[in-house]
């Protein structure tokens, strides 16, 4: 009899997985520094390597979100997770622009192709703790990958090599434990037609996406600024360009991020999105406030309550939608809440690349930035809390 991973260690390796995969994808970020001084790369090059990246994500889960649902989890992550390997050999061998946009079009499908089918085993093995796994991993995974990647850039020989070579070894770690995971579906038929893009949703889950979208929508567009754009505002703000304090601000919010989760995982879904929204309006407004001053302290301050909402506002919509969904249906459920929130990372990132190419100026960008995400955390906020008045009012009505 074969051997094989018990549910726990499985779930935990599920779990890994979502880090490596987030944790690869802000890699590059210290990086940023390295290539533009080397390859003579601007700011809306880069916003453009990382919109690459993003479109690329949107592709795969439009045609392999919901193909974990019918050819199983294992086969679908094991193909994932190999392929992540050799792409980050692809960063690598890269030389100029053009190798980049290549590792990060490869590296966007790849994720894509994992994400959905990630999230959905966890849920597979538990349901309570695989809807907080989905929202906390993501977070952790990227700041883990923006602080390796800037030690490792800052003190160790190789930086355009080595942390790509460190990654890939820990991908094929990974897939040799999915060799021996149990499968937590049962395969089913269909599996070429659900290659076939489509958006629809369960009814159930409808009204509690539709009211999630403007909070997606607001957390994502911020964390794109700030895996693409933050090391250039640090270093306006700092004057120094070194790769691991060029990582911090993505660390801070993302750390910030996934500890909120952990913090808020036993209030009500609809609640911590509450929160989430409030902190992402605070936080912003706080960002917006310190960069006409260059006021480092007050930036870190308003990038941590960014962080707070950027957790539980994730958190909040993935506990709000998902788990209405039946288990065949719950990797194109993410799949979709994946694409809302990839389409806000990345054009909104390159909407602002190319601000600052013609007004060249980085922190009028970024407060710019920040009003929107102010905005649209508060359509979010006062959508919530319209719905719960209404649905007080429907209580009271019927119990009189």
């Amino acid at each position: 009899m074969t051997w094989r991973l018990s549910p726990n260690a499985a779930f935990l390796l599920l779990a890994s997985l979502t880090v490596s995969f987030l944790a690869g994808s802000s890699a590059p970020t210290p990086l940023y520094g390295v290539y533009m001084a080397e390859w003579g790369l601007t700011p809306l090059t880069i916003t453009l390597i990382f919109g690459n990246y993003a479109v690329a994500v949107l592709l795969a889960l439009l045609i392999a979100g919901r193909l974990s649902d019918h050819l199983g989890r294992r086969p679908v992550l094991l193909a994932a997770t190999l392929a992540q390997a050799v792409t980050m050999v692809v960063f690598m061998t890269a030389t100029g622009l053009a190798g980049l946009l290549v590792a990060r079009f490869l590296q966007g499908l790849t994720t894509g192709a994992a994400l959905g089918a990630i999230g959905a085993g966890m849920i597979d093995l538990d349901k309570s703790l695989g809807t907080v796994a989905n929202a906390v991993t993501p977070p952790f995974g990227t700041a883990s990958g923006a602080l390796i990647a800037g030690v490792l850039v800052q003190f160790l020989p190789f930086p355009t090599h080595l942390v790509y070579a460190v990654f890939s070894l820990v991908f094929i770690a990974q897939a040799l434990g999915l060799v021996f995971m149990n499968e937590s579906i049962s395969p089913r038929g269909g599996v070429l037609a659900s290659l076939k893009p489509r958006l629809s949703l369960p009814r159930a889950t409808r009204e509690p996406l539709l009211l999630a979208v403007p909070v997606l929508i607001a957390l994502w567009a911020l964390g794109g600024f700030y895996g693409s754009l933050s090391p250039l505002l640090v270093k306006g703000m700092l004057g120094v360009s070194t790769p691991l304090i060029g990582a911090l601000p993505v660390f801070v919010i993302s750390i910030i991020g996934g500890l909120s989760v952990l913090a808020l995982q036993k209030l009500a879904g609809k609640d911590t999105m509450l929160i989430g929204a409030a902190s992402l309006i605070v936080g912003a407004g706080i960002v917006a406030l310190s960069l006409p001053h260059s006021d480092v302290a007050f930036f870190f301050l308003g990038t941590m309550i960014a962080g707070v909402g950027f957790g539980a506002g994730f958190q909040g919509a993935v506990r709000s939608v998902v788990p209405f969904a039946a288990p065949h249906e719950r990797a194109g459920v993410l799949s979709i809440i994946f694409i809302i929130s990839y389409i806000s990372l990345s054009v909104p990132a390159v909407a602002a690349g190319w601000m600052i190419a013609r007004n060249g100026d980085i922190s009028a960008t970024a407060q710019v930035y920040a009003v929107v995400v102010i905005g649209l955390a508060s359509t979010a906020l006062l959508a919530s809390l319209l719905r719960a008045a209404s649905q007080r009012q429907r209580v009271s009505r019927v119990a009189g």
